[in-house]
């Protein structure tokens, strides 16, 4: 990635966002953050100032088109016109199916499955009219191998596959790629709460049955993001790329 492109990178204030972010910034792309967490977005925006990185950051719910439609037009009036989307925001919050509510349901799918299709659909205008534009999402594992007490986060990342899959086919053939980055076992902020909430056992503990025992990073998602962002990777669209040590082959 030389040339400098206008990258949006959403849930890019924490774990696997920043790390994106942050390569991106260090690249030298203009970077607008997208991001509920206002704390951690006017810290982590702050840092990477100080490193000299091009930062935009923006508070954003996803799943609220008009907040998505808003924040665009500040993207474009700062950088330009949109390039690169990485639809990263996500949440994941376990309970079991027989008591999940429809309100925990449906907001797992607005963030996760609705808050791609806004994320995408609203910057698709400025990549099909430079005939050039890549998008990568960030599914899950989960939607591969079904999770227990997560039922409706394994069911949006799910969708986002499907939808990943669904847009490389339409826009393939106007400069546009599509790809998915399904993680496994990432040692993020949200994975370590969980950990420390006893929702599911030590990070450490579980790597141990990955052939690359240790858990990932978000560095190792935020490389692989680069590269399908590149030119290099201009023949690569509609794949789920699947870096996660071996946990899922």
């Amino acid at each position: 990635m030389h040339e400098q492109r206008v990258v949006v990178v959403t849930g890019g204030a924490s774990g696997i966002g920043l790390g994106i972010s942050r390569l991106f910034a260090a690249s030298g792309h203009p970077v607008a953050i997208l991001d509920m967490q206002r704390e951690a977005l006017a810290r982590e925006s702050g840092r990477l100032r100080d490193d000299g990185a091009n930062i935009l950051p923006l508070e954003v719910d996803v799943s609220d088109r008009a907040q998505i439609d808003a924040a665009y037009a500040t993207v474009r009036d700062t950088f330009g016109p949109i390039s690169i989307v990485i639809a990263n925001a996500g949440i994941s919050i376990p309970v079991p199916f027989e008591t999940m509510t429809t309100e925990q349901w449906q907001r797992t799918i607005d963030i996760n499955l609705n808050g791609v299709f806004h994320t995408i659909q609203a910057a698709l205008p400025d990549m099909l009219e430079a005939k050039w534009g890549r998008i990568v999402t960030i599914s899950s594992q989960a939607a591969q191998s079904g999770s227990q007490d997560r039922a409706h986060y394994a069911a949006s990342k799910g969708g986002v596959i499907g939808l990943t899959r669904s847009l490389a086919r339409e826009f393939g053939g106007r400069g546009v790629t599509v790809n998915t980055i399904p993680p496994s076992l990432v040692d993020t902020p949200m994975a370590r709460a969980g950990e420390a909430a006893g929702q599911v056992p030590p990070l450490e503990v579980i790597a141990q049955h990955i052939p690359v025992p240790r858990p990932g990073t978000p560095d190792d998602i935020a490389y692989a993001c680069a590269f399908l962002c590149s030119e290099k990777a201009s023949y690569i669209t509609g794949q789920e790329i699947n870096v996660n040590g071996g946990s899922w082959m």
